[in-house]
């Protein structure tokens, strides 16, 4: 007699679950891909920058690039462990685009619609890491085998 092996099978729901990791993985590569870039353009030049007088919040444009670039890099690094939907990358990941959040409305004066628009992509970073239960990721590596953390 052979036993026969069934995989569990996807529901709608765990592909919603996979797709919202795999949608939070990208977006958070590509935010800190975008803060690397800005951080470089920062640390670099100077000129390219809006300045604003008196401005509470207001720092030396180098310092700001290198808290654009440091923020870059770890977004970048977690986004990788977004893939192996392991949940330290979702806490992480939830920290980093906060940060992001909040590096980019102090950053406002200084590149006002650039700023708006990574404060837009880290709230949907955030909105697909929290909307997910854990029990409903799939590692996106072995597809449709449940994830043993």
């Amino acid at each position: 007699m052979t036993a026969t092996h069934t995989r569990p099978e996807y529901t709608a729901k765990q592909e919603w679950a996979t797709g919202l990791t795999a949608f939070a993985a990208v977006m958070l590569s590509l935010v800190g891909l975008l803060d690397i870039f800005r951080g470089i353009m920062a640390i670099a030049d100077d000129d390219i920058f809006v300045t604003t007088r008196n401005y509470a919040f207001a720092f030396d444009l180098t310092s700001w690039g290198w808290i654009h670039l440091v923020l870059g890099v770890i977004a970048l690094v977690v986004s990788f462990g977004l893939l192996t939907t392991a949940m330290w990358a979702r806490v992480v990941g939830v920290g980093i685009a906060g940060l992001v959040i909040v590096a980019n409305f102090l950053s406002l004066p200084y590149y006002p619609v650039w700023s708006v628009v990574m404060i837009a992509l880290s709230g949907f970073i955030i909105w697909a890491l929290c909307v997910v239960p854990r029990t409903n990721l799939f590692d996106l590596s072995e597809e449709g085998t449940p994830r043993r953390d």
